[in-house]
């Protein structure tokens, strides 16, 4: 049985998955998110230093400063962790425009968390784009989640508070629920509480897009 209590095996066996795999050409005019210098920058904020803010999280020191220098790609899991140990939100790490009791995103707006912004040689797994950004004071985080197939089977999983929906726009999506593991075509969705150990790829050779939405808990 993988180790679900090490969040950051889970991001270095994806990483290099997704490096063999190969990643998606970034399209023209996305803005590039430098998610790595956010991080280190919410980091000081809080007058911490790396092994400080590793002990708060209970990510390893290691994983933190590869993702502060742009050398891994957070996944949405990580974020999120780290959001709720702070009580904030997971675009304080992503960026974006100011907060208000509304927000509407355009399309040509939104912004890509992915290899993007990482230095050369930096790896992800997915790419992922904010739908909520500019929404003050929200518990739900929407995201337009872009997933590339690997080559292997995913040999830890992520577990977080709170809950998760996902819905099948195209491709086919493997979802592993704990002991189940199943298969989502278009269409299909997946409503879960995120503290299941859980884990999510394309199901096939092609990408696959799903819609997500992360409740962070109370």
């Amino acid at each position: 049985m993988p180790d679900f209590t090490r969040d950051e095996t889970m991001d270095d066996v994806l990483s290099e998955m997704a490096r063999e795999s190969g990643e998606p050409e970034r399209p023209a005019g996305d803005p590039e998110v430098q998610v790595g210098e956010h991080v280190r920058a919410f980091r000081e904020t809080q007058g911490m230093t790396v092994q400080q803010f590793a002990e708060r999280t209970g990510f390893s020191a290691a994983l933190l400063t590869q993702i502060e220098n742009r050398m891994v790609s957070p996944s949405l899991g990580t974020l999120v962790k780290i959001a709720n140990t702070f009580g904030t939100t997971v675009s304080s790490f992503i960026g974006g425009k100011e907060e208000r009791e509304f927000s509407i995103v355009r399309k040509e707006d939104r912004t890509t968390v992915s290899r993007v912004g990482l230095k050369e040689g930096g790896k992800s797994t997915y790419t992922y784009e904010s739908l909520g950004a500019g929404k003050a004071g929200r518990r739900m985080e929407p995201f337009l989640v872009r997933l590339q197939p690997l080559s292997e089977p995913p040999t830890a999983r992520s577990a977080h508070d709170g809950e998760e929906f996902l819905y099948v726009l195209s491709g086919k999506v493997t979802v592993c629920l704990g002991n189940l593991s199943d298969v989502l075509e278009e269409g299909d969705c997946v409503y879960y509480n995120s503290t299941i150990p859980h884990h999510v790829h394309s199901a096939d050779e092609g990408e696959a897009l799903i819609l997500a939405v992360i409740h962070a808990g109370a």
